[in-house]
């Protein structure tokens, strides 16, 4: 019989060794995100319901143009004023904005460099097929003893699942330009830069919209899971209506969730389709 391989114990001394290294950078990190959440969470939490609703809904109309959106922000996030689930729900909203921040912050520069480098795609398209197809649990384990118990956890887990998309889809953008423009492109002289900031990523904005998109989607899909170590929110009343067998209050903050994903849904598609019409 062979013998078991340790991978669960290197894996454990390895997770040791980088926390004790990066012990001081994780510390003061947590410190300096913690309070840009609480900074954030408290900006959206300023203005009174009836404004921030009034707000979002006449967002809605401008990218849409639309009855449909701004009326369904109306209704619905009136309901969660109603049902007194607007503090969860804003901080749900300020959690997923924040991982859907740094998430693009990371995967768009990503998405260029690995369509840029045939290298570079063959060794991150293997990691991020990792990333995609591990369970969501998984995430939460390291990031506690890096970053402790809390809403910085919750974002470092929410950014490493939902991270994957608009690496992908910037990539995809990117190598579906029209050959021929890019040549031509080449022709008048244009240098690897110019090329990718006046042609490519104009044109690739469309994909990379959707990138976003799909990345919000993910991150809202770990409100509860990320509710575990800490994290508040929508998906924090969730956990605590699973705690106590409370149905009814987990079936309300559950929907509050299906709000904020089809408002923020139906936003970036329509900015989506705005980027698009600007390109043609």
């Amino acid at each position: 019989m062979l013998p078991r391989i340790p991978l669960a114990e290197t894996i454990d001394s390895l997770v040791e060794e980088l926390v004790v290294l990066f012990s001081g950078f994780t510390r003061a990190g947590s410190a300096v995100m913690l309070s840009l959440l609480d900074g954030f969470e408290h900006a959206l939490l300023l203005p009174p319901p009836w404004l921030f609703i009034l707000l979002l809904a006449t967002l809605g109309w401008w990218v849409t143009r639309r009855p449909g959106l701004p009326v369904f922000v109306l209704l619905g996030f009136g309901l969660l004023w109603n049902l007194g689930l607007w503090a969860p729900a804003i901080s749900t909203l300020a959690l997923v904005l924040a991982a859907t921040l740094l998430s693009v912050l990371l995967g768009v520069p990503c998405g260029i460099l690995t369509a840029m480098s045939p290298w570079v795609r063959r060794v991150i398209m293997p990691v991020l097929d990792v990333m995609q197809t591990m369970p969501a649990f998984v995430y939460l384990i390291p990031a506690i003893p890096f970053f402790g118990i809390g809403k910085v956890s919750a974002v470092v887990a929410t950014v490493i699942f939902s991270v994957p998309p608009a690496i992908r889809l910037t990539c995809l953008g990117i190598q579906q330009v029209p050959h021929d423009l890019v040549e031509c492109a080449e022709a008048f002289g244009a240098t690897r830069l110019q090329r990718l900031c006046k042609l490519e990523l104009p044109l690739a904005m469309p994909t990379i919209v959707a990138g976003v998109n799909q990345t919000i989607m993910l991150a809202l899909s770990m409100a509860v899971i990320a509710a575990m170590i800490g994290a508040r929110g929508l998906g924090g009343e969730v956990w605590k209506a699973i705690q106590r067998l409370q149905v009814g209050s987990g079936f309300e903050a559950g929907l509050g969730i299906v709000i904020v994903a089809i408002t923020l849904d139906r936003l970036f598609r329509a900015l989506a389709r705005k980027s698009a019409g600007r390109t043609r």
